[in-house]
């Protein structure tokens, strides 16, 4: 069997835990279970000496000429996304790309790719927290924030930190056949596949404030009444406007519609009820306002793209972590 070569691309000030997925995943020797072996290569725009952002250092022992006959190209972190590439780090990745080499942005790796144009016109992923960033400053990318990769043939992106391995998974089974990422997947004692995508991570904001002090008092009741009917007339008569002019005002406070920022805060209340409470599904539905356990299950599958039972068992203990 052909021994596939992965460049990875590491540079100064640069996560341990983000280079250590590709590494883990392609350079750890598991042929011995039957896993294919790679050639991994470490890659720096100059070879030699890397500072970490955990203060220790590392060495990249290939130039950018390592990724001359690479089969994939892995970015697995980048700075800042306010910081751009170098141009030699871009052009290797058009040329490699151009020859057939398969490209990806692990997190804020992404942000890399979309600086060298090969993501315009196609679906991509990144860090939640940038995804809007992501989609303003390169608006010809279909930037979708909610899932943990995004597979578009030769260019494959992943949502932030461990969705990384979620998308190294991913490319062994496309490559290898299921069964073999199965055996990474349990050497690594992780899932082969998550349930859900990165939506269930999104901090969701129970009260939203600002400068309008009259319509941060209604959002401020309208929390605290969430298990009760809610609707725009009820609130523009808390807040004692005509329902045009509160809507009006209301847009400009969230930026989003009444029906929209009750669902947020009821999705919201619901986890946290569900991370920090062994009440039934059914009391946490009444209480966050859902009417019934059916449509809370219903919005949890379509906004987090997982079921409440399981984000429980997900993510219970981990407040404040």
């Amino acid at each position: 069997m052909t021994i596939r070569t992965i460049a990875v691309i590491a540079f100064d000030g640069i996560s341990p835990f983000h280079l250590s997925i590709p590494c883990e995943v392609f350079g750890t020797d598991r042929s011995a279970a039957g896993v294919p072996r790679f050639d991994l290569r470490i890659c720096a725009v100059e070879a030699g000496s890397l500072s970490t952002s955990s203060g220790f250092t590392i060495t990249a022992p290939y130039s950018i000429e390592g990724l001359v006959d690479a089969d994939t190209v892995i970015v697995p972190s980048w700075h800042d996304p306010y910081v751009l590439p170098p141009e030699s780090l871009l052009e290797a990745l058009r040329e490699a790309h151009a020859r057939g080499a398969c490209l990806v942005g692990l997190c804020l790796g992404t942000f890399v790719l979309a600086a060298t144009g090969i993501l315009d016109g196609r679906s991509a992923t990144t860090h939640w927290l940038c995804a809007h960033e992501l989609a303003r400053r390169y608006p010809r990318i279909r930037v979708n924030p909610d899932v943990l990769y995004v597979d578009d043939g030769d260019v494959v992106t992943s949502a932030g930190v461990a969705a990384g391995i979620d998308c190294c998974l991913h490319l062994l089974g496309k490559w290898y056949g299921a069964d073999i990422a199965s055996r990474v997947a349990r050497r690594m004692v992780v899932p082969l596949h998550r349930q859900g995508g990165q939506a269930q991570y999104i901090e969701l904001p129970l009260f939203v404030g600002g400068k309008d002090k009259r319509m941060s008092a209604v959002l401020d009741w309208a929390g605290c009444q969430l298990d009760q009917p809610l609707d725009v007339d009820t609130l523009a008569e808390q807040a004692r406007m005509s329902r045009r002019t509160f809507t009006r005002r209301f847009r400009k406070a969230t930026g989003t519609t009444v029906n929209d920022w009750l669902r947020h805060q009821r999705l919201a209340l619901a986890q946290r009820l569900l991370e920090t409470t062994d009440q039934p599904i059914d009391l946490i539905a009444a209480r966050a306002g859902f009417g019934s356990s059916v449509s809370m299950r219903q919005q949890f599958r379509d906004i987090l793209q997982i079921s409440p039972s399981l984000y429980r068992r997900e993510f219970r203990g981990q407040v404040g972590q």
